[in-house]
């Protein structure tokens, strides 16, 4: 059995249409719960009642914990490709609601074996999202066993609405996800420009404000998480397994090992603040089989960043990081707002500390003018936090930057610096990320620009197409100009008629469409089509420098 539980402010499912041969009968056809625990269930072969119970304990065992009131049952097979039937499924799932009931809390289940339109917001805090299994070792891998060879295909995002980034990363050949690499992004060439350019963003933002770039190893023994607290609150969302090296974890988080470099030499005050980026891959199992694309994925990159501080320094650093954040969301055109996340039941260290820790935030905030909400308990298990709302051009709000005040891990690693007076002193250290996680914000933005890229962001910037083969030599000089000046550029010299290049260019969003013929050629100029559908007629070079400034100003607007 695999269970993907989730601490949610809402969940909302409506009925569409019957989608097993075994379904349940239900008169309501839309439910919505606020505040409560789901549990997406999919029952494997060979489950029985035990893990059925084992599941339903720990799910209420974790609910009393948080102070939930509320638990959702509901049946999710996409967790799994060794499914029992769905006779079985249903009985078992039948039995958890039971054993639910009289548990002290209120228990919803939605109704078996129905196609389903899905909602659900998950609570900001690491243990919000975890994955389990049961029964998992009647199901291990033999030698002997025949391995299922179906899964090496694509997976398959029909049905889903036009606006989707699934879809429109499929159409502008952005990127895939592949069902052997579940929660995983294949990035294809298009897509890692995409990506390459809000990592370039990013770095020259840090280097403006002083950060300097490291980089760690993806596994560590798990006696680094032992220390840092996660092997106790996170363990069951890391990537765990005995190795030749002993027993190893691969990094969910990249504070752990910065510590570690922190520890390599001693450190006055005057040094402080130390400012270190780093864009690792890091991997977390709690998303297991959550088949939502960008947004829920098990490997990926953040644009994270930790600061070594002295107390007296945390306000100076929050404020610029509020600045920070200002400046990156002003340039994708995007607004925000911020909550103020407190300390969660399980945490972790003094609560003196935290209370410090909260404050501090509160008066950055108030200091800055900044209207905030507060978050109660949903602070990391090792500090309080900022986090900002993102909205994008739906009006949607995404839950993207963060800013962590921890006094916690730098104790557990006895990180100290030597204050004026020759004294030793702990540091503090502010987390922090703008974008996030890259690959979920380029999925939000993906959605925020439907496509439509500015230039500085667009994977091709100009396509050149040719009116005929007459016109094929004067199009490939244009092109070879365009790509000498730096210029993400492509060519159709197809035999198609100008209308289906033009039409497939437009598909395809670019910035500018170049149109070349006989008259182009004679005169030694091209014909520019903006995405607006505005056409002027220009010299190559002038073309080069419109998209030339776009691009270094990282304009969100096209020039016409």
């Amino acid at each position: 059995m695999r269970i993907l539980q989730l601490d949610v402010d809402k969940i909302e499912y409506a009925l569409v249409k019957p989608e097993s041969k075994v379904y349940e009968e239900s008169d309501k056809k839309r439910q919505a719960v606020e505040n409560a625990l789901a549990l997406f269930v999919c029952v494997e072969k060979g489950d029985t009642e035990t893990e059925a119970k084992q599941a339903i304990d720990d799910a209420v065992n974790f609910a009393k914990k948080q102070k939930i009131g509320r638990l959702v049952l509901y049946p999710f097979a996409h967790l799994s490709s060794d499914l029992a039937s769905p006779e079985e499924s249903y009985a078992l799932f039948k039995k958890m609601r039971e054993l639910a009931e009289g548990k002290g809390l209120e228990v919803f289940a939605a109704p078996f074996g129905w196609n389903k339109q899905l909602s659900v917001s998950v609570k900001g805090y690491p243990l919000a999202e975890q994955s389990r299994s049961y029964g998992k070792q009647k199901r291990e891998v033999k030698k002997s066993q025949k391995i299922d060879t179906s899964i090496v295909k694509k997976s398959d995002w029909s049905g889903l609405p036009e606006t989707d980034h699934r879809i429109i990363g499929e159409k502008l050949d952005l990127y895939s996800f592949q069902e052997v690499s579940p929660g995983m992004v294949y990035w294809h060439p298009k897509g890692f420009i995409l990506f390459k350019q809000l990592v370039e963003f990013m770095r020259e933002k840090e280097a403006e404000y002083g950060y300097e770039e490291i980089s760690t190893p993806e596994l560590a023994n798990i006696a680094l998480w032992e220390v840092s607290g996660h092997l106790e609150h996170y363990r069951n969302d890391m990537f765990i397994f005995d190795s030749s090296i002993g027993t190893v974890g691969l990094k969910p988080m990249n504070c752990p090992s910065t510590m570690l470099i922190y520890m390599t030499r001693k450190w006055s005050y005057r040094e402080l603040p130390f400012r270190t980026a780093i864009f690792d891959k890091v991997h977390r199992s709690e998303l297991s089989g959550v088949a939502t694309g960008l947004f829920r994925v098990k490997e990926f990159t953040q644009d994270d960043g930790h600061i070594f501080a002295r107390e007296d320094q945390i306000e100076s650093e929050i404020t610029q990081l509020l600045k920070m954040v200002n400046e990156v969301y002003s340039t994708f055109g995007m607004k925000y707002k911020a909550k103020l996340s407190t300390m969660p039941d399980n945490h972790m260290g003094d609560e003196k500390l935290w209370e410090r820790a909260t404050n501090a935030l509160k008066a950055a905030l108030a200091n800055n003018h900044m209207d905030y909400e507060i978050k109660e308990k949903e602070g990391a298990f090792y500090g309080p936090k900022i986090d900002f709302d993102v909205y994008d051009s739906q009006g949607r709000a995404w839950q993207c930057a963060t800013i962590q005040l921890d006094y916690q891990m730098p104790l557990r690693f006895k990180l100290t610096y030597t204050d004026k007076d020759g004294k030793q002193q702990t540091p503090v250290v502010i987390h922090r990320a703008i974008y996030g996680t890259l690959e979920r914000f380029i999925g939000v933005l993906v959605e925020h620009y439907q496509g439509k890229f500015p230039t500085w962001l667009a994977p091709v910037q100009v396509i050149v197409v040719s009116v005929s083969e007459k016109s094929n030599a004067y199009a490939e000089s244009v092109y070879a100009e365009l790509k000498k000046k730096g210029i993400r550029v492509e060519a159709d010299l197809s035999d198609r008629t100008i209308d289906y290049k033009v039409r497939q260019a437009i598909g395809q969003k670019v910035p500018y469409i170049v149109v070349v013929g006989e008259k182009e050629a004679e005169k030694k100029s091209i014909t520019v089509r903006s995405r607006s559908s505005k056409q002027k007629e220009m010299k190559v070079e002038e073309l080069a420098e419109i998209v030339g400034k776009e691009a270094a100003s990282r304009s969100n607007t096209l020039t016409f």
